[in-house]
């Protein structure tokens, strides 16, 4: 087990933890341990908001460190993936074509705009967020969208049969591994509405409707997920999570 959590931080983050020999029975159960990068990203947004409050920093600023955040911890791995879906549906070719447009290492222009557009948009999403209870909730976020994204990773259907994704779902022990990335999202999901209910609930429904949309046009364009479509479904998830977050908020306020 803690060969499997070190593999997982060592795939998906950039945090310096003791390395261990890259073979299959240590990747066991990483995709179970996928969602405690997203915990790490969740504690530095809180202890950010923390800091800016006592520096009273404005929200442009909480903001711009928040949509830095994650980029520091994970390297950008998953806007990598982001990047690739979004060129390989531009294309509009056929599925064998996009699943070779999705490995090619360069990004298309389709892949920029579409990633600067993303960026400015969770940057002004961020600056809506202006209560540590708020930056809870969505921390509790980037766990829920890990725990939904390994659960698909061994549950879902898989366009190829190799890859990176296949090198942590061929090995992997797939009910444990679905159960572990359940608990983790149901916890985090769990906290955000006892945190704040209405809030917390927008943000469960969103990731589940976000989940769903996943699977549908994997399957309708890849014939399966790869590890960028699971890219892509992280970061799409964590983004209308965060929107679904701030607009009940403000729905609530003018209540």
């Amino acid at each position: 087990m803690l060969r499997s959590m070190l593999s997982a931080f060592l795939m998906y983050s950039r945090i310096p933890v003791p390395k261990v020999e890259w073979k299959e029975e240590n990747r066991r159960y990483a995709l179970g341990f996928f969602p405690l990068v997203g915990a790490v990203i969740g504690g530095l947004l809180i202890l950010w908001r923390l800091i800016c409050n006592e520096l009273a920093a404005g929200q442009f600023i909480f903001a711009a460190g928040a949509v830095f955040l994650p980029v520091l911890v994970t390297g950008g791995i998953h806007l990598d993936g982001f990047c690739d879906v979004n060129d390989a549906r531009a294309s509009y070719a056929d599925r064998d074509k996009r699943l070779e447009i999705m490995s090619d290492p360069h990004i298309g222009s389709f892949a920029v705009i579409k990633l600067c557009l993303y960026l400015i948009i969770q940057t002004a999403l961020f600056s809506a967020v202006n209560s540590l209870r708020l930056t809870i909730v969505a921390a509790c976020g980037y766990v829920v969208s890990r725990g939904l994204s390994g659960l698909s990773a061994v549950t879902f259907r898989s366009a190829k049969s190799t890859g990176t994704l296949q090198s942590f779902v061929r090995p992997a022990h797939r009910n444990i591994t679905a159960a572990i990335c359940v608990i983790w999202a149901a916890v985090s999901a769990g906290a955000a509405v006892v945190i704040l209910p209405v809030q917390g609930a927008a943000l469960v429904i969103s990731a589940i409707l976000v989940m769903a949309y996943h699977r549908f046009t994997s399957y309708r364009d890849f014939g399966g997920i790869t590890g960028d479509l699971c890219g892509w479904f992280l970061q799409m998830c964590e983004i209308v999570m965060l929107a679904a977050v701030i607009f009940s908020e403000r729905i609530m306020a003018l209540w």
